[in-house]
C-alpha cells in the first residue's frame, strides 16, 4: 500500500508540473475587438503591468531554474563516463532583509555540468531568468516598442487579446523581448508570453568565440491572491545553432509559493485597497495558496 501510495503521489505531481504544456488553446481568430479599440487594450494592461510590476515587488516566492543540454554537437566529454545530461540548477528565495530591502537566499546551487555539452551561461542568460523570462511590459515601457494586434485566442477558460512586439531600437547593452503576449479581455492582463530575449550575439567571423544566443520561451501565468497574474511557469525547449556546434536544450523556471510581504505598503486592485494585514502578519509574509505548476 505504501508503494502504491508513493507511486500515485509521484503521478500526481508529474501531472500538475504538465499542467502548463496541456493548456487547451483554441485557434488564432483574426478578428477585431468588440467596443473596444487595440490601442486602448494596450493602454489598459500597460498600466495593470505597471501595477503588477509594483505588487510582485512586494512578494516573496521561490524561483527554481533547471538547464539540461539534451543533445549537443559539440563533442566534448569529462572522460568519467558520465551518462547523465550535462545541467545547471539554481534554486533561490527572494526574500526581505529585517530593514525591507529585498534580496536573494541562493538554497540550491550545485557545480554546473553545462560544459560537458558545450554550454556556457552568460550575464545575459542570468538576466534573462530575473527579468525577461517573467516579462514585463509597463506604460513606461510601452514607447521602446512595436506593438502590432493579431486577433484573439482562447487560454483554457481565458479569452485573450493577442499582440506581437518587438523592440523599436537596440539601445546600448540594454535587452529586450521580442515575441507575442496574451491579455486576457476581463482583466487586461497578460496571462502568457512566447518569444526570445534580444539581442543575440553572432560570430560572422565563424571562429566560435563570441557568440550569444538565447532559446525561444513559453512563461504561463497564474492568478494570485485573487488580484494579479504572476509568472508561475517558464519553458524552453530549443536548438541553439552556434557555428562550431548544434546544442538543445531545455530550460524549466518555476516561481512557487508567493507570499505577500506583510508592511504598510498599499496594494491597490481595481481602484480599492487590498485588507490591512493585522500586526501578526506585519512580522512575517502572508500565506497565500501555493500556484500551480
Amino acid at each position: 500500500m505504501n508503494r502504491m501510495y508513493r507511486v500515485l503521489v509521484l503521478l500526481a505531481v508529474l501531472f500538475v508540473s504538465l499542467l502548463p504544456c496541456l493548456a487547451q488553446e483554441g485557434p488564432l481568430e483574426n478578428t477585431q475587438p468588440k467596443d473596444i479599440t487595440p490601442e486602448e487594450i494596450i493602454k489598459r494592461f500597460a498600466a495593470k503591468e505597471k501595477e503588477f510590476k509594483e505588487a510582485r515587488e512586494q512578494y516573496t516566492y521561490r524561483q527554481d531554474i533547471t538547464v539540461t543540454v539534451l543533445d549537443s554537437t559539440a563533442g566534448t566529454s569529462d572522460n568519467t563516463g558520465n551518462d547523465s545530461k550535462p545541467q545547471y540548477r539554481e534554486v533561490f528565495d527572494v526574500l526581505f532583509d529585517d530593514k525591507g530591502h529585498r534580496i536573494e537566499n541562493v538554497v540550491f546551487a550545485p557545480q554546473s555540468t553545462l560544459e560537458r555539452g558545450g554550454l556556457s551561461l552568460d550575464e545575459g542568460d542570468i538576466q534573462d531568468f530575473r527579468h525577461r523570462l517573467p516579462f514585463v511590459l509597463t506604460s513606461d515601457e510601452i514607447p521602446e516598442y512595436n506593438i502590432l494586434y493579431v486577433g484573439q485566442q482562447q487560454e483554457d477558460e481565458l479569452r485573450c487579446y493577442v499582440f506581437d512586439i518587438a523592440p523599436k531600437q537596440i539601445v546600448g547593452k540594454k535587452r529586450y523581448f521580442q515575441g507575442r503576449i496574451w491579455v486576457d479581455d476581463h482583466d487586461f492582463q497578460i496571462v502568457k508570453t512566447y518569444g526570445q530575449a534580444v539581442p543575440e550575439i553572432r560570430d560572422t567571423k565563424k571562429k566560435g568565440k563570441e557568440e550569444h544566443l538565447y532559446p525561444k520561451f513559453t512563461t504561463w501565468r497564474q492568478q494570485i491572491d485573487g488580484a494579479y497574474w504572476f509568472p508561475v511557469y517558464t519553458r524552453a525547449d530549443d536548438t541553439l545553432h552556434f557555428n562550431l556546434s548544434d546544442i538543445h536544450i531545455r530550460e524549466i523556471v518555476k516561481y512557487e509559493d508567493y507570499k505577500r510581504f506583510g508592511s504598510s505598503v498599499k496594494i491597490i486592485y481595481k481602484g480599492e485597497q487590498s485588507p490591512k494585514a493585522d500586526e501578526k502578519d506585519q512580522k512575517k509574509p502572508e500565506q497565500s495558496t501555493p500556484p500551480q505548476k
